[in-house]
């Protein structure tokens, strides 16, 4: 048994309607329980087994599919997992501006060779670090006039990423140690 995080991405955006309540319904109904979700971007912190928590996004995705007639990548991590996110911030350390930090969750790990290949000048003055399965950013000058987008990144990387702001971030790492 465990406490995992799902991250949905794209939902919520203009026709990718998909309200909350139906989500954590799903989520139970594929077995989960202790469901909670945080805002309307697709955010669920949920408990399961391992091995139902490895299936998840595949049974989510499909429920989604047939219920709402869209797909939506789901990307899964263990609350010990975010914890590692959190301490692991690059730009924390360095004394950056909370504000202006995100974090890309990638589906699954990309290359060393597909993470070389990133063009660290893509964005000025964005800046991105890639460790494990996550990629940091800061963004100054916010993350909508940013060219560091998750297409840049999935094209890149050959995967899919999903982001969130960091304070985003602290919260479902707060919901899922209070369960």
């Amino acid at each position: 048994m465990g406490i995992h995080v799902a991250l949905l991405r794209g939902i919520n955006l203009g026709n990718r309607r998909l309200p909350m309540k139906d989500l954590a319904a799903m989520f139970e109904e594929a077995g989960c329980w202790d469901v909670r979700t945080y805002i309307q971007s697709g955010n669920v912190v949920f408990e399961a087994g391992k091995a139902l928590a490895r299936r998840i996004p595949c049974l989510i995705e499909e429920s989604i599919s047939e219920r709402f007639g869209f797909g939506v990548p789901i990307v899964i991590r263990t609350v010990d997992e975010i914890d590692g996110v959190v301490k692991g911030n690059p730009f924390l350390k360095s004394g950056a501006d909370p504000k202006t930090l995100h974090v890309g969750f990638l589906r699954d790990r990309a290359s060393k060779s597909r993470v070389a290949a990133l063009d660290p000048d893509r964005s000025p003055p964005d800046e991105f670090v890639v460790r494990g399965g996550e990629i940091y950013l800061r963004c100054p000058n916010g993350v909508a006039r940013s060219k560091l987008t998750t297409q840049y990144f999935d094209s890149r990387l050959g995967t899919v990423t999903t982001a969130r702001n960091w304070r985003t971030v602290l919260k479902l790492q707060e919901m899922a140690r209070a369960s």
